[in-house]
């Protein structure tokens, strides 16, 4: 990637960032010189931070938190002095049709609500201590933020909550000089995209390459869109180019989602 930002002296804290979009916005803000705090509940984010540190120009550090966990939270944030750009990114993609026997898609509904709301907010309220006029808040949130599709109730129902709460702390955060907005990505090549193709297959009885041909139906760009794809809409957000631009929400989606 072509770096075309300059982002040497601050630091980033990017969640979910141990794979998928989180991994390609971490290692984009690090090729523009950033000091880039990796989060994720797994501990593959050591490995990864340790990847991008040795081949990127900025520096990196990994740490493990659930950020459902309220004090894991705390913890975290704490041992980051300072935060000029947050990027919450981590959320939880999961099939949950309304008719499904059992109690398991219950326990699905509240684990995505619960990553994807309240996570979102913790780590939002805590990093807001360390961070000064200037900072970025940037979400990813998701064209079904602004639609919805059978089966992803949860998801669906997390994303348009997630798209409230950036329009109103970037009416709240305006008089401190802090931005928030959301990026809305359309159907990216993830693990967690791939595995809601698997999934939707599965319920529907229709092949994966069917699905996933009707996910990229409404395209006006054709072909699935990878994670690198969006990595310069964050940049863009997190940079003083953008200082006019607060609770926004940006679809880079190939023209599948027009409002």
């Amino acid at each position: 990637m072509k770096t075309e930002f300059d982002f040497s002296g601050q630091t980033i804290v990017v969640t979910g960032s141990s794979r998928g979009i989180g991994y390609a916005v971490a290692r984009g803000f690090a090729e523009c010189g950033a000091n880039v705090e990796m989060i994720a509940q797994s501990p593959r984010i050591y490995d990864a931070a340790t990847t991008v540190g040795n081949e990127c120009a900025g520096t990196t550090a990994g740490h493990v938190c659930d950020i459902t966990d309220r004090q894991a939270v705390r913890d975290t944030i704490a041992r980051i002095p300072r935060i000029d750009v947050l990027v919450n990114n981590a959320g939880l993609e999961l099939i949950t049709p309304i008719e499904a026997d059992g109690d398991d898609v219950e326990d699905d509904f509240r684990r995505i609500i619960d990553i994807n709301i309240n996570g979102t907010y913790y780590v939002t309220r805590d990093a807001l201590r360390k961070m000064t006029a200037g900072g970025r808040i940037i979400v990813t949130a998701s064209i079904w933020s602004k639609t919805a599709v059978a089966g992803f109730s949860a998801y669906c129902a997390s994303k348009h909550a997630i798209l409230g709460f950036t329009r109103s702390i970037a009416q709240e955060l305006g008089p401190r000089g802090i931005t928030a907005n959301a990026v809305c990505p359309g159907f990216i090549r993830t693990d967690a995209s791939i595995r809601s193709v698997k999934s939707e297959a599965k319920r529907t009885g229709m092949s994966e390459e069917w699905v996933t041909n009707d996910m990229l139906r409404n395209q006006a760009l054709q072909g699935m869109l990878e994670p690198g794809d969006v990595v310069s809409t964050y940049l863009f957000l997190a940079s003083d180019l953008a200082h006019d631009i607060s609770g926004q929400s940006l679809h880079i989606d190939r023209g599948d989602v027009m409002d």
